[in-house]
C-alpha cells in the first residue's frame, strides 16, 4: 500500500521534540512497520530525520512567512496548489492520510478525485485554538475550509470522544467519525533504562513530562507538592520540559520556599525521556478543570509504558485510560488538596506503586500501542474504500 502522509501545519515540524511531532513520526513508523510505503508531504521538516527515516521520501511544501498573520493565512491557502501538484506528480497512492491543519484541503480533494480513501486525523479544534492562543484574521475563511475538508474526507479520525463530538457538530459528518486514541511504543520505555537523574535513597520523586503550557495545570501540581514536602521532607519534584509558563512556575516555587526540592530540567530530547521517567516514582497529569479537555495526552501512555503509576485529573479521555485503583488514581481537576493526599498514599506504599505500574504497562501493551493505532487506520481505510461509490462522489 502506498500512503501519502500530509501535514501542512507550519507549527508541527515532522522531526522535532514536540508531542505533535512525535505523533507524526510514530504513526508513519507504525504504518511502515505494517508494510506500507509512506511518502511525507510536510510544511515544516524540522530537524534531520532519525536513522530509520533516512530513506523516507519527503516533499517539502512552501514554508509560511513569519510575521503578519494575514499573510501567513493567505500562504496557507495558496499552498493547496503546491500540495495538489505534488500529489499528482508522486501518485498514484492507495490512501491519503492527513493531519488536519487550518488551511489545507487539497489532500482530501485529491483522494476524492482519485476514488481512494482520504482519512483526516483531527487532534484539536484548531479554529478555537487559533483564535484563543495565536490569533486568526480570516475566521470565516478558516471555517469554510474546515467545513469543506470535513465534508470531503471519507473518514475522520478523532483522537478523543470530545474531538469526535466537535466533528459531529459540522454538517454531514455523522457516520464518518471514528475515535482512535494516541499510543506509545512500549519498547522505547524498557524497564532496563537506568534513572538519568537518580535521587538519594529513600527519596520519593513526583514527576511531570511535557511542555510548560497553561492548560497543563502545573501550578496545582506545585502547590500539592509543597504540601507533600511539609509532610515528608525526603520528596523531590522533577519537571521535565520547557515552555512559556516556566518563569511563572519558578516564581511560584520560590515563593513557596521549595526550590531545593524541585528539579526543572528544561528541554530534554525525546530519546532521553525514558531515563527521566525511570527517575520518577509517579507520573502526574494535573489538567485544570477550567479548560475544555479534548486531548489524548502522550505523556499518560508514556508514564504507563515506563511502569509508573499515574495520578490524573478526572477529566476527558483520562477517565477512560486511568482505572482508579488499578493503573492509577484520579482527583477532581484543580483540587490540590485531593492531589496531595493521593501523592502521599502512593509514597507510603511502594507495593501499590509497583502493582499499578505493572497494570499500566500491561494496558498500553494491550490497547494503546502505535502499531494498534496503525492497524485501526488501515482497517478504516479498507472500510472507506468499500463505501466509495459514484453515488457517494456525486453527493459531495
Amino acid at each position: 500500500m502506498r500512503i501519502a502522509y500530509i501535514c501542512s501545519d507550519p507549527g508541527v515540524p515532522a522531526f522535532g521534540p514536540k508531542g505533535s511531532s512525535i505523533h507524526v513520526q510514530e504513526v508513519m513508523r507504525a504504518l511502515v512497520g505494517l508494510g506500507a510505503e509512506v511518502e511525507l508531504f510536510i510544511a515544516r521538516v524540522g530537524d534531520d530525520p532519525p536513522p530509520d527515516f533516512m530513506d523516507l521520501k519527503i516533499h517539502a511544501l512552501p514554508a509560511a512567512p513569519m510575521g503578519d498573520l494575514l499573510q501567513r493565512e493567505l500562504a496557507g491557502l495558496a499552498a493547496n496548489k503546491n500540495l495538489s501538484e505534488a500529489l499528482v506528480l508522486s501518485g498514484p497512492f492507495d490512501l491519503v492520510y492527513e493531519r488536519y491543519s487550518l488551511w489545507s484541503y487539497a489532500g482530501m480533494e485529491y483522494a476524492l478525485a482519485m476514488c481512494i480513501p482520504g482519512m483526516l486525523e483531527v487532534n484539536a479544534p484548531l479554529l478555537k485554538e487559533q483564535m484563543l492562543y495565536r490569533g486568526l484574521v480570516d475566521c470565516q475563511g478558516a471555517e469554510q475550509v474546515a467545513r469543506k475538508v470535513f465534508a470531503t474526507a471519507a473518514c475522520l479520525v478523532a483522537v478523543s470522544d470530545e474531538i469526535a463530538s466537535y466533528l459531529e457538530s459540522f454538517p454531514d459528518t455523522r457516520g464518518r467519525v471514528h475515535v482512535i486514541p494516541n499510543g506509545v511504543d512500549p519498547e522505547r520505555f524498557s524497564k532496563e533504562f537506568k534513572p538519568a537523574l537518580p535521587a538519594r535513597p529513600g527519596t520519593f520523586t513526583v514527576g511531570f513530562v511535557g511542555s510548560l503550557k497553561p492548560w497543563h495545570g502545573l501550578p496545582v501540581l506545585v502547590e500539592a507538592f509543597a504540601s507533600l514536602l511539609h509532610r515528608y521532607a525526603a520528596c523531590r519534584l522533577l519537571i521535565v520540559g520547557d515552555g512559556p509558563q516556566r518563569i511563572n512556575l519558578e516564581a511560584q516555587i520560590e515563593s513557596l520556599g521549595i526550590s531545593p526540592a524541585v528539579h526543572m530540567t528544561g528541554f530534554i530530547p525525546a530519546d532521553q525521556i525514558p531515563g527521566m521517567l525511570a527517575s520518577m516514582d509517579v507520573g502526574v497529569v494535573s489538567f485544570p478543570g477550567s479548560e475544555e479537555f479534548y486531548f489524548s495526552p502522550l505523556k499518560v501512555f508514556e508514564y504507563m509504558a515506563a511502569g509508573l503509576p499515574v495520578i490524573a485529573a478526572r477529566t476527558g479521555q483520562l477517565t477512560k485510560i486511568i482505572t482508579d485503583g488499578i493503573n492509577g488514581l484520579s482527583f477532581p481537576p484543580g483540587d490540590a488538596l485531593a492531589l496531595v493526599d493521593l501523592l502521599d498514599r502512593l509514597r507510603l506504599s511502594p507495593r501499590l506503586r509497583h502493582r499499578m505500574g505493572e497494570s499500566g504497562r500491561a494496558e498500553v501493551e494491550r490497547a494503546y500501542t502505535w502499531q494498534s493505532v496503525a492497524r485501526r487506520i488501515l482497517a478504516l481505510a479498507e472500510l472507506s474504500t468499500r463505501r466509495l461509490s459514484p453515488a457517494d462522489l456525486g453527493a459531495v
